[in-house]
Protein backbone atom coordinates (compact mmCIF):
# COMPACT_ATOMS: atom_id res chain seq x y z
CA UNK A 1 0.00 0.00 0.00
CA UNK A 2 1.07 3.53 -0.77
CA UNK A 3 0.02 6.80 0.82
CA UNK A 4 -1.46 9.46 -1.43
CA UNK A 5 -2.26 13.09 -0.65
CA UNK A 6 -5.47 14.53 -2.09
CA UNK A 7 -6.22 18.22 -2.52
CA UNK A 8 -9.96 18.76 -2.94
CA UNK A 9 -11.80 21.95 -3.90
CA UNK A 10 -15.54 22.18 -3.25
CA UNK A 11 -17.41 25.14 -4.75
CA UNK A 12 -21.03 26.18 -5.10
CA UNK A 13 -22.53 25.41 -8.51
CA UNK A 14 -22.11 28.39 -10.85
CA UNK A 15 -25.86 28.91 -11.19
CA UNK A 16 -26.46 29.09 -7.41
CA UNK A 17 -26.32 32.21 -5.27
CA UNK A 18 -23.17 32.47 -3.15
CA UNK A 19 -24.12 34.92 -0.35
CA UNK A 20 -20.67 34.82 1.24
CA UNK A 21 -18.97 35.51 -2.09
CA UNK A 22 -21.44 38.29 -2.84
CA UNK A 23 -20.71 39.94 0.52
CA UNK A 24 -16.97 39.80 -0.10
CA UNK A 25 -17.41 41.16 -3.65
CA UNK A 26 -19.47 44.04 -2.21
CA UNK A 27 -16.75 44.88 0.32
CA UNK A 28 -13.93 45.08 -2.23
CA UNK A 29 -14.61 48.69 -3.36
CA UNK A 30 -14.54 49.82 0.30
CA UNK A 31 -11.05 48.34 0.57
CA UNK A 32 -9.82 50.10 -2.55
CA UNK A 33 -10.06 46.89 -4.58
CA UNK A 34 -12.89 47.71 -6.96
CA UNK A 35 -11.12 45.75 -9.71
CA UNK A 36 -11.94 42.49 -7.91
CA UNK A 37 -15.38 41.13 -8.74
CA UNK A 38 -17.18 37.81 -9.01
CA UNK A 39 -15.85 36.32 -5.76
CA UNK A 40 -17.03 32.74 -5.10
CA UNK A 41 -16.23 31.11 -1.77
CA UNK A 42 -15.94 27.38 -1.21
CA UNK A 43 -13.72 25.07 0.78
CA UNK A 44 -10.37 23.37 0.31
CA UNK A 45 -9.78 19.96 1.89
CA UNK A 46 -6.58 17.94 2.09
CA UNK A 47 -6.41 14.33 3.19
CA UNK A 48 -4.26 11.22 3.00
CA UNK A 49 -5.48 7.90 1.65
CA UNK A 50 -3.84 4.48 1.68
CA UNK A 51 -4.29 2.64 -1.61
CA UNK A 52 -2.58 0.13 -3.86
CA UNK A 53 -2.18 2.67 -6.68
CA UNK A 54 -3.22 6.15 -7.82
CA UNK A 55 -6.35 4.89 -9.58
CA UNK A 56 -7.59 3.20 -6.40
CA UNK A 57 -6.81 6.34 -4.39
CA UNK A 58 -8.77 8.46 -6.87
CA UNK A 59 -11.75 6.12 -6.55
CA UNK A 60 -11.71 6.41 -2.74
CA UNK A 61 -11.43 10.19 -2.78
CA UNK A 62 -14.23 10.44 -5.35
CA UNK A 63 -16.42 8.26 -3.11
CA UNK A 64 -15.63 10.42 -0.06
CA UNK A 65 -16.55 13.57 -1.98
CA UNK A 66 -19.84 12.11 -3.17
CA UNK A 67 -20.83 10.63 0.19
CA UNK A 68 -19.60 13.26 2.65
CA UNK A 69 -17.39 16.14 1.56
CA UNK A 70 -19.63 17.81 -1.04
CA UNK A 71 -23.37 18.38 -1.17
CA UNK A 72 -23.88 17.46 -4.82
CA UNK A 73 -27.20 19.29 -5.00
CA UNK A 74 -25.50 22.61 -4.28
CA UNK A 75 -21.79 22.01 -4.83
CA UNK A 76 -19.29 20.69 -7.34
CA UNK A 77 -15.86 19.31 -6.55
CA UNK A 78 -12.53 18.64 -8.15
CA UNK A 79 -9.40 17.04 -6.79
CA UNK A 80 -5.78 16.25 -7.50
CA UNK A 81 -3.87 13.32 -6.07
CA UNK A 82 -0.14 12.84 -5.65
CA UNK A 83 1.95 10.24 -3.90
CA UNK A 84 2.78 11.50 -0.42
CA UNK A 85 6.44 11.80 0.46
CA UNK A 86 7.86 10.60 3.74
Amino acid sequence: MKTFRASIDVMPHDNLLDPQGKAVTGAMPNLGLAEITGVRIGKHITLHVEAADKKAAEAKVDEACKKLLANLIMEKYSFAIEEAGN
